[in-house]
């Protein structure tokens, strides 16, 4: 699904999608009507503007990372701005990506976004990583508690090499188990942390020291 208020560009995304071999399900102008259009079209991947006329793009993504199956979002945006970069990737974003990027690598990022990997025009990824270990090292909130479930021997050790910043398939390679395993670990290990995205995992992550082990 392309979401996104300018009608040329939002045609042009579709169509290079389209002429790339990926099915176009639906496009959207605007927010509300981009949550109402993927609840019914169930999209597999998103790509949204982040300026968009009624609400915001990051809440978008909140909302379709929220949805039962949730939708991957790739933030396609004019803007590289700090805040608006982290903001989208806090709403669950699985990537950030320049509308100034060129075509081909436009459509890679749509491909690795679908399979579930994190992908950053490049020069945002450190950003990003700066900011998980920030987070990291902020104090805990009053709610926390040693009292979280335990995860499998095979969690943790997905989990470790999420933090240590692999992709997915990274990780199915040296465990040897398919991509399709790992990102079942990672959702199950969400699920029983009750966590909500990878910024929220890493955080967690780091904070075990889990990216410091061997």
């Amino acid at each position: 699904m392309v979401v996104d208020d300018h009608p040329m560009w939002r045609d042009a995304v579709a169509r290079d999608l389209a002429e790339a071999g990926h099915e176009v399900v639906a496009t959207a102008g605007d927010g509300r009507t981009a949550l109402r259009v993927a609840a019914a079209a169930r999209p597999e991947v998103a790509v949204v503007d982040l300026q968009l006329p009624d609400i915001s793009g990051v809440e978008v993504t909140r909302g379709l990372v929220a949805a039962d199956p949730p939708v991957r979002v790739l933030v396609l945006s004019a803007s590289g701005e700090q805040q608006d970069v982290l903001e989208a990737v806090k709403a669950g974003a699985t990537g950030y990506l320049l509308k100034s990027a060129a075509r081909e690598e436009f459509l890679a990022a749509v491909r690795t976004a679908g399979d579930g990997e994190a992908v950053f025009t490049p020069g945002l990824a450190g950003l990003v990583l700066g900011e998980y270990r920030r987070l990291a090292a902020a104090p805990a909130r009053p709610d926390e508690d040693d009292s979280t479930p335990r995860l499998t021997e095979r969690e943790t050790e997905v989990l470790r090499l999420v933090a240590k910043g692999l992709t997915y398939k990274q990780i199915a390679a040296r465990l040897v188990l398919s991509h399709r395993t790992v990102q079942n670990h990672v959702q199950n290990t969400l699920g029983k942390l009750q966590l909500h995205n990878r910024v929220e995992l890493v955080r967690y992550a780091i904070e075990k020291g889990l990216d410091r082990e061997s």
